[in-house]
């Protein structure tokens, strides 16, 4: 079976390259390719996930390129994939400039999901998180002739390039057990490192997640991601990137466990970023921006279920909020593009205006809400009974982030049912011109993924639940007391702020989520800069001066070795005659030399200027000479093997 996970990879993989390669001349039919692409990959997906193959070829030395579908990764697959496609659907009714390199890296994007979903060894992981990296920089800034955007993908890809150090961190520690070998790279064997390597491994994986998932202090890359088409917020930051720093954790959960300390951190840093993204995230006046610090914050819960061992709620969690979050994701995009805006207060009676629409909107924003019987209820508390089992404080914590979950969900939808005011309209048109419809394809995968937040709670409820809990090895069950307190909160908190309209005093700093990006410039970004200033100016005062006195003192040396030279030149200049004469007679003429020489100069010369046009400076064009190597790399071994 392990076809299908070529299959599954390859396609996606292949389509995208493809668009992205062709660019302009197949834009015409890119959207409606990539979208059966897409519907292919859900399929393929689906029967991964019943069929459970696996496959395993050489890749790095003693290190394998092992993809496997169990019983986590069956669970995300088709979530994953479905999402994708709905998505993918929905940007095809939108319509994108250039659909053909949109869409291209989307599917180059979602093939490398695919394979951090199923990877089974840090190697593949590694590379399946590169690719993910490479492609979100590009989908960030895919209009990349806005500075602002292209700046927003690069605040992105840095920040979570740097936290991505922690993989490579704990790839180090694997290979510093005894060799690189296949089961020192497993996912699976990492909680059987020795003592020391393990923690160095677990701090690595922690790192690495948490900066994917947003969480504190690595949350404000998630603010400048909004930057980028709504299509790739709906699907980065719901079911893929973001998700992808949870779905790590509770991958190598046995190896958080094994260390102690690392499962509390993790359990702490989710609690910490779901309350305080929450408080974000109530301050927010843009639409997108408190969907962006609610993501981070729900993804705090998945964080925490990996810290408590709770594998089924955290997964559970996962899927819910992945189709809650595209749902209104993709919503805010749909009215962003009808009217111009995405600020909440211009949005008043959007949901009037489309009902369908505010419909579908209404019943995601619930699920976020934790409103029972919608998923996010269900999920969320799953998660906080094992919490309450691990820690009491712990709980406490889950919960605040809870109540302010059904705050900032009360704000979001507060105003979009409210009469529309005169002054409404002269919001219109302030970011893009609006073109004043949501078409019905454009309505179809909303209504989908809001039917989705609304059933997904049920993977924790009942016989299901049971079954979920049982093959992903999780004890917490919720009981009926714990859902109808949690249920009960969030409708009390709901309810009074959706009547006020939404509206509630905003933390001090709330708005540029707490200076965060401003605090890293000054922690990491400055310092940097002023190093390579210092190592510049060393450079200049002292390698360089010192290169120039040596050069300096050679050619001295070398006007002593002309004078002594000369002597010898007036005794060879018979030599010399003789020589020239027997050159002259000779078939090797002047001219025929000069030609060589000259030849060789204009080969070198042309080297240099191919050698150089690769060095441009811009990031994006050596992830394509990056990915050409790996390419020319992987058709070697092939061949080779």
């Amino acid at each position: 079976m392990s076809w299908l996970l070529i299959l599954l990879i390859g396609l996606p993989a292949a389509a995208g390259t493809a668009l992205a390669v062709a660019g302009t001349k197949v834009d015409r039919f890119a959207a409606v390719f990539a979208v059966v692409v897409s519907a292919l990959v859900l399929g393929t997906a689906s029967a991964a996930a019943a069929l459970r193959p696996a496959l395993a070829a050489p890749f790095l030395a003693g290190s394998e390129f092992g993809l496997s579908v169990d019983a986590l990764s069956a669970l995300l697959l088709p979530a994953v994939a479905g999402v994708a496609f709905l998505v993918l659907l929905y940007a095809a009714a939108s319509g994108i400039g250039t659909p053909a390199r949109f869409h291209g890296l989307m599917l180059i994007f979602i093939a490398s999901v695919l394979v951090t979903v199923t990877a089974t060894t840090l190697s593949t992981l590694l590379f399946a998180w590169e690719v993910m990296g490479a492609a979100s920089y590009a989908l960030i800034g895919f209009h990349w002739k806005e500075s602002r955007r292209v700046s927003s993908g690069l605040t992105a890809f840095v920040a979570t390039r740097t936290a991505d150090l922690g993989l490579y961190l704990a790839a180090g520690a694997a290979m510093a057990t005894g060799a690189w070998s296949g089961d020192a790279m497993s996912l699976a064997g990492l909680d059987s490192l020795p003592g020391p390597w393990r923690d160095v491994a677990a701090a690595g994986i922690l790192v690495a997640a948490v900066g994917k998932a947003a969480q504190l202090p690595f949350s404000f890359w998630l603010s400048r991601a909004m930057d980028g088409p709504s299509a790739v917020s709906a699907l980065l930051h719901s079911a893929a990137m973001v998700a992808m720093g949870g779905y790590l954790l509770l991958r190598v959960q046995p190896l958080l466990a094994a260390t102690g300390w690392a499962a509390d951190t993790a359990a702490w840093a989710g609690a910490a970023t779901a309350v305080v993204l929450g408080f974000i995230a109530i301050g927010q006046q843009d639409l997108k921006q408190l969907l962006a610090a609610s993501t981070a914050a729900q993804l705090g819960f998945v964080v925490m279920a990996a810290g408590v061992g709770d594998a089924a709620g955290g997964a559970a969690h996962l899927m819910a909020h992945a189709a809650t979050k595209s749902a209104l994701f993709l919503a805010a995009g749909a009215w962003l593009a009808a009217l111009g805006t995405k600020k909440l207060a211009d949005l008043r009676g959007a949901g009037r205006r489309w009902p369908l629409l505010g419909g579908a909107f209404t019943v995601a924003v619930l699920s976020l809400a934790g409103i029972p019987p919608l998923a996010l209820w269900a999920t969320k508390d799953n998660i906080l009974t094992a919490a309450r089992e691990h820690s009491f404080p712990l709980y406490i914590a889950g919960l605040a982030g809870a109540v302010l979950a059904a705050a900032y969900a009360a704000k979001a939808v507060a105003l979009i049912w409210k009469p529309v005011l005169p002054e409404t309209a002269s919001g219109y048109d302030a970011e893009e011109a609006g073109g004043r419809t949501v078409t019905p394809w454009q309505l179809v995968p909303i209504g989908v993924l809001a039917a989705g937040a609304a059933v997904s709670g049920g993977l924790v409820l009942g016989t299901t639940g049971d079954i979920v809990r049982g093959v992903l090895g999780s004890r917490a069950q919720s009981s009926l007391p714990e859902l109808v307190v949690s249920g009960v909160l969030a409708v009390a908190v709901l309810v009074p702020v959706w009547v006020l309209g939404g509206k509630l005093p905003p933390l001090p700093g709330a708005l540029a989520w707490l200076h965060m990006e401003r605090a890293a410039h000054i922690v990491l970004v400055r310092p940097v800069l002023a190093a390579a200033r210092s190592l510049a100016r060393f450079d200049d005062a002292v390698l360089s001066r010192g290169v120039e006195h040596a050069a300096g003192e050679v050619l001295q040396g070398a006007g002593s070795l002309n004078r002594a030279d000369g002597a010898l030149d007036r005794g060879t200049d018979a030599a010399a005659a003789a020589t020239s004469r027997l050159a002259g007679r000779s078939a090797i003429t002047e001219q025929t030399i000069d030609g060589a020489v000259s030849g060789l100069a204009r080969s070198a010369r042309r080297a240099g200027a191919a050698a150089r046009r690769p060095q441009t400076g811009q990031l994006h064009h050596y992830y394509v000479q990056a990915a050409a190597v790996i390419v020319v790399a992987a058709v070697l071994l092939i061949v080779v093997r």
